[in-house]
């Protein structure tokens, strides 16, 4: 195995470690929800306290990575967030735990940030297509952490202790990684403040265009479920069926992107990803059977696998900004439709009824397909071609 290969192992491992970190605090959110005695309000409110942070997070990830480089922000954020999960299980109290989740919400997307950064300097040394096999091993990682989550449950372990073999196995991972993180080449040009910056029009169409599929994967992530239970009215030992056919065809999607990218282009695999997502919601949509609407949330996500991914790669060529600036402004923009959609999908539905609000984001899906097919988003070519794309 050759050095490039041995950093890619190395990086996603990382990517790896920090979706298990994410996944094992999602696992036993039932239980914090027990030990303090929180309605279903209040437990919402509480959640929203990561993505608080998150949101906070991004500028000042941007900003770090510019000014210290990435190498030194994954190796402060990787311990910080390892060891930031357990605090979360031994919480006394909700005062003690917000403060807690917001800082784990910001230390995540340092870690979001940093990693695609060195992820995009490695994509660029190899020639060659790779984020979005990053992004599956973080798919793939929710898996395996939801395993662990009901593992440590069925043993009795309390989410401090769950937590804190997560935290082991994750510094077992940093130092085995480590040194394969490289501190890349100081980056002459390009902006790079704390201050979020307005993004110039090639940023600001991939940012819509990475808003419309964080928007249709946060309404996937959420409402999958109740869909399959109010809708397709399915026996309840199936109504996690629709999600989990969602999981797995993103996470199987995201190995399969950086090929596909490679024997095509960035634009069309984006195109094709759009009319995926509106073709299967429409057919959930139309025909709310439990077979059509597993074969519809499959095709969702599919579709929703390379939006992120391939719309990092883009943005982190960006020629007047660094690119961590650069993911940090599009990261800011598509996370508000990860956040925004969950909630307007209830509100549609409140008004109208819950296949019209999934009618909706089937148009979200079409609205990609569109913005990035428009002539004159030449940005969305790559900047040079694949060397393996078929001649």
């Amino acid at each position: 195995m050759n050095t490039l290969s041995k950093r890619r192992v190395a990086l996603g491992a990382f990517f790896f470690f920090v979706g298990l970190c994410f996944a094992s605090w999602a696992a036993r959110i039932p239980d914090i929800q027990s030990k303090f005695d929180l309605s279903e309000g209040q437990l919402g409110t509480l959640l929203l306290f990561l993505p608080l942070g998150s949101v906070i997070g991004l500028p000042i990830a941007g900003w770090a990575v510019h000014r210290f480089g990435s190498r030194s922000v994954v190796m402060f954020g990787s311990f910080a967030y390892a060891m930031t999960l357990p605090l979360i299980g031994l919480a006394p109290t909700t005062w003690f735990l917000i403060p807690v989740l917001i800082l784990y919400g910001m230390l995540g997307n340092v870690m979001n940030i940093s990693l695609n950064t060195q992820a995009l300097g490695l994509e660029d040394e190899m020639g060659k297509s790779i984020l979005a096999s990053f992004h599956g091993l973080w798919s793939l990682a929710g898996f395996t952490g939801a395993g662990l989550g009901a593992l440590m449950i069925f043993v009795g372990f309390s989410p401090a202790q769950h937590y804190a073999v997560v935290m082991v196995i994750s510094v077992i991972i940093i130092l085995s990684a480590q040194g394969y993180i490289i501190k890349e080449k100081k980056v002459a040009e390009g902006g790079g403040g704390l201050v979020m910056k307005k993004p110039d029009a090639l940023l600001l169409r991939i940012s819509l265009i990475a808003f419309l599929g964080m928007m249709a994967e946060g309404c996937m992530f959420d409402w999958s479920g109740v869909y399959f239970k109010k809708v397709v009215q399915s026996d309840p030992s199936l109504i996690a069926l629709g999600y989990v056919a969602f999981m797995g065809a993103m996470a199987s999607g995201r190995f399969i992107t950086d090929k596909v990218a490679a024997r095509y282009t960035k634009v069309e695999v984006i195109q094709v990803s759009g009319v995926l997502i509106f073709i299967g919601l429409s057919i959930a949509v139309i025909f709310p059977t439990i077979v059509a609407s597993t074969l519809g949330f499959l095709l969702v996500g599919l579709g929703v696998a390379s939006i992120i991914p391939l719309s990092y790669s883009i943005a982190g060529r960006s020629k007047l900004y660094s690119p961590s600036v650069a993911l940090a402004l599009v990261s800011t923009i598509s996370f508000f439709g990860f956040l925004l959609g969950p909630p307007l999908i209830g509100f549609i539905a409140e008004l109208f009824n819950l296949k019209f609000s999934f009618a909706l984001i089937a148009v979200a899906g079409l609205g990609i397909t569109v913005l990035s097919s428009i002539r004159k988003a030449v940005f969305l070519i790559p900047i040079k071609p694949s060397p393996n794309r078929a001649k």
